[in-house]
């Protein structure tokens, strides 16, 4: 007892962290695993129940940081404990298991209320039983195992089974899921490569915006997209080229109100599933390589036409 009175600043250190790493540990790896069902299960209605690779990416992050940090700080209180530093019935083991009880439960009933709410809202049944089943798994192992490790009896000098199947149970799903999720993340690099092809199409949207203004405004289309440059303030000739490359962008007249813009993607958006209801995609859909993608120009009304650079003097 003396022991954990002297200590006892550190061992709320030790059950406060892990209490913090454990939230994010179980949080992180339920939401991979919804992440990977979303995957795998298409819903043709478009909600908040569809694959995001960037809730992935930030749930494999929280797992790498939290769950090392989790199975450490747990390792030093079960030291102490075996080692009866950590007295097992001391105030500092008993206020604080009961207390991360307490908020893992709010966390977990938070949770299943959203997962019953995205049901409720029109999810496929068999996304909801999957995750719903995902929920309550994740909540039990935590409930049971702290509610069994508090009432033990014995704690100094025994290594209680329990807890060991517990430990390394948990370790086990944790890294399967990590590894899983590797099979349904973008590397960093394909990820990088789709933003730089998105910034492509950015500039396709300002060009295509421009040519229609040109185009009523003259009733014919710019010889070359150097043409437009001094005529709309918001094009210039950064916004013509690839900036990686520094290739100005291909350029072909295919009829009195067609053209065609030309540039080299990374990546096909084609058969992007996780975006298919993106603005990109369905307007300006290509493969990899150097990709020529047809436009039409439309009639605007007067009141959307962008006025011209105002000369200088």
């Amino acid at each position: 007892m003396q022991n954990t009175s002297n200590n006892a600043a550190k061992y709320a250190f030790f059950y406060m962290l892990s209490l913090v790493a454990l939230i994010f540990m179980a949080q992180s790896t339920g939401m991979i695993i919804f992440q990977i069902i979303n995957k795998n299960i298409i819903d043709i209605i478009d909600n908040y129940s569809d694959f995001s690779s960037n809730a992935l990416k930030f749930a494999i992050s929280a797992l790498i940081v939290s769950a090392p940090i989790f199975f450490l700080t747990m390792r030093q209180v079960y030291k102490n404990l075996y080692s009866g530093k950590l007295d097992k019935d001391s105030g500092v083991r008993k206020w604080l298991t009961y207390f991360i009880i307490l908020v893992s439960s709010v966390v977990m009933l938070g949770w299943l209320i959203g997962t019953i709410n995205n049901f409720l809202d029109g999810e496929l049944t068999t996304k909801f039983v999957l995750k719903a089943i995902t929920a309550i798994f994740i909540a039990a192992v935590i409930f049971t195992f702290y509610l069994y490790d508090i009432k033990r009896d014995q704690v100094a000098g025994q290594k209680d089974k329990v807890v060991r199947v517990y430990f390394y149970g948990a370790l086990i799903i944790v890294i399967a899921t990590f590894v899983a999720s590797l099979f349904y993340v973008e590397s960093p690099r394909q990820t990088r490569d789709r933003k730089l092809d998105n910034a492509i199409l950015d500039k396709f949207d300002q060009i295509d915006g421009a040519m229609n203004t040109y185009y009523k405004e003259n009733e014919i289309l710019p010889s070359s997209l150097e043409e437009l440059i001094p005529e709309f303030t918001y094009i210039s000739q950064k916004d013509i080229m690839d900036q990686v490359t520094k290739e100005v962008f291909g350029y072909k007249i295919l009829d009195a109100n067609k053209y065609e813009l030309c540039a080299n993607f990374r990546l096909p958006n084609i058969e992007d599933e996780e975006n298919r209801y993106d603005y990109h995609k369905d307007r300006w859909p290509h493969e990899s390589g150097y990709q020529c993608l047809g436009q039409k120009v439309r009639k605007l009304d007067e009141g959307n036409v962008v006025p011209k650079r105002t000369p200088e003097f």
